[in-house]
């Protein structure tokens, strides 16, 4: 299921603050987000398991024969400003 996208924001209760999805888009769908606990992510997408250390503020995007990680700070404010 690649291309992974993943982005960090700051943790909130009871959330670690990533969004991770797969695909080309990202969807503005209420529903397109669901929660999913770590210990499934080996039936969904194990190779994300390494990014998952990265602080708030980091993205990744991993697709056959490429991978980027960097760091956007506009993640870090959950005001969308």
């Amino acid at each position: 299921m690649l291309p992974v996208n993943g982005l960090r924001h700051p943790p909130t209760t009871g959330t670690s603050g990533w969004y991770i999805w797969a695909g080309e888009e990202l969807s503005t769908e209420a529903d397109f987000f669901k929660p999913l606990h770590i210990e499934h992510l080996d039936g969904w997408a194990p190779e994300i398991k390494k990014y998952l250390g990265l602080p708030p503020g980091w993205r990744f995007l991993i697709a056959p024969g490429y991978e980027d990680i960097w760091f956007d700070e506009k993640l870090l404010r959950l005001d969308g400003e």
